[in-house]
């Protein structure tokens, strides 16, 4: 029996609204820490049982569109479930259960204040990526983009610190001057040139405008979604790692940083469609700025002795493998970046578990103070082995399968240079990724050291034991991201 098919389908607006609804109620329970921690639990799961119902009646070729308020015939916020948006809720709702114990675990461990807030807006963050999912056109996904800026914000900011308001100030600014100064304007002269916003498969510009336009379009909509972090609008995610860490899994794993990467695939695939792309010059040039970004971005990686700020930038690096792979404009290399947004997911939320968990136990933020804490730290050390070597894309970790149809489609594509890029990237990976192990595995703890067994909480080692384990289940299941990113060809 399909257990998918016991769950009940519910309608669009509702799964969007599940994260809202409760974020308002942990909120409200803020001073009762058992019962806002049961709500945390109750969205979390309710909002998964939702995206889950939703998979069966996919599959077998329904289709849900659901209008919420229609500002002009033209203008309105609407939802549609479409392959690429499920396989962002599903990484989205999957991840947020996961995170829910270990943020709670981390921030009463950590003696953390106003945590009413803090999960509300933990809460109201899903729900905007949930919207940005579910958009049927760009005004909806504009409106929940904007929200998720402004609700991660206060997570920011959260510990209140001079040097987290200086942080949090650079993130929000960023977010909003790109998506303001550049989305916004690219968004109304699609408007004005074919008369609607909403996506199609296949794009709606071809036949519309010209190339020329549509490459000034592409530059905008590409610098306007600064969520991507292509440089040099990438500050706001190092500059948000003063949060802390279940925030940074927040912004690296579940919502933001992938929020920005479906959208451009989003643009890519129904906006432009993969056909015109190739007709736009301006493509080849945001190609280029991805690849820049990815290689710099790793190695200024390299060079970062704080943990938290060499995993920010590998973030920036590797969301610009999807830009990438969007912009190759071929159908394996689309593909390849939708499967790689789930599979670095689930490698970086790993990481950065473990980096909270290393400092929960130890107090230790830097890579090079890591010598021996294998020998304390073995579960969680090792499943920071596990997160690295996804995100690098060895097997048997999901990560080689997105990996292979990226650099599959540059191939196809005949982009030599950007096969270079992901070659000489990967050994980047490599060489930013694994020290903290050999160090933590190989190296003797310093003189002095205590040299008793000292995991973290169980409430945060649980959760990235889970995560890793689910990098490894990626290698063997990468069939159902494939799958589903190969239904937005028909």
């Amino acid at each position: 029996m399909n257990l998918l098919g016991l769950l009940p389908q519910i309608n669009l607006v509702s799964i969007v609204l599940i994260p809202f609804l409760g974020a308002l109620a942990i909120a409200l329970a803020a001073g009762h820490a058992r019962l806002r921690n049961a709500l945390c639990w109750a969205s979390s799961i309710a909002f998964l049982l939702a995206v889950l119902g939703q998979v069966g009646p996919f599959l077998e070729g329904e289709t849900s569109r659901q209008l919420a308020w229609e500002l002009l015939p033209e203008l309105s916020i609407a939802f549609r479930l479409e392959p690429l948006g499920l396989i962002f809720l599903l990484l989205s709702s999957s991840l947020w259960l996961l995170a829910t114990p270990y943020a709670i675990g981390y921030m009463a461990h950590g003696g953390y204040a106003n945590l009413g807030r803090f999960f509300a807006c933990y809460a109201i963050a899903l729900g905007a990526a949930a919207g940005i999912a579910l958009a049927d056109n760009l005004l909806t996904m504009f409106v929940f983009y904007e929200i998720l800026s402004v609700s991660t914000y206060p997570l920011v900011a959260h510990t209140g610190t001079s040097k987290a308001r200086r942080g949090a100030r650079t993130y929000l600014a960023l977010l909003l001057l790109t998506s303001i100064c550049f989305w916004l304007p690219a968004m109304i002269w699609v408007w004005a040139s074919t008369g609607t916003i909403e996506f199609a498969a296949g794009g709606i510009l071809q036949g519309q405008v010209s190339p020329g336009v549509a490459g000034w379009m592409l530059v905008l909509f590409m610098f306007g979604t600064g969520k991507a972090a292509l440089m040099p609008f990438h500050r706001w995610l190092p500059a948000a790692m003063v949060a802390p860490t279940p925030v940074s899994a927040l912004l690296h794993a579940v919502a933001v940083v992938k929020a920005g990467v479906f959208v451009v695939l989003k643009l890519a695939l129904y906006v432009f469609g993969l056909d015109f792309l190739r007709e736009i010059a301006f493509s080849d040039f945001i190609l280029y700025v991805a690849a820049f970004t990815m290689l710099v971005a790793s190695l200024i990686a390299m060079n970062q002795d704080n943990l938290k700020a060499r995993l920010a930038y590998s973030t920036v690096s590797q969301l610009s493998y999807i830009v990438v792979g969007a912009m190759l404009a071929t159908q394996l290399a689309a593909i390849g970046g939708g499967m790689h947004m789930v599979m670095h997911g689930y490698g970086k939320i790993t990481l950065f578990f473990c980096a909270g968990a290393i400092y929960l136990a130890s107090k230790k933020t830097l890579v090079s103070e890591l010598d021996g804490l294998g020998r304390r730290m073995p579960i969680t050390m090792g499943a920071f082995l596990i997160g690295a070597l996804c995100v690098i894309g060895i097997p048997p970790l999901g990560g080689l399968w997105s990996k292979w149809h990226l650099v599959t489609g540059a191939f196809d594509a005949g982009h030599g240079l950007i096969l270079a890029a992901f070659l000489v990237s990967t050994l980047l990976n490599i060489a930013y990724l694994l020290p903290p192990v050999l160090r933590a595995f190989l190296k003797p703890l310093p003189d002095g050291a205590d040299t008793g067994f000292k995991e973290a909480p169980w409430m945060c080692v649980v959760p990235l034991s889970l995560t890793a384990f689910g990098a490894i289940i990626l290698f063997f299941a990468a069939g159902i991201p494939f799958g589903l990113m190969s239904r937005v060809f028909g």
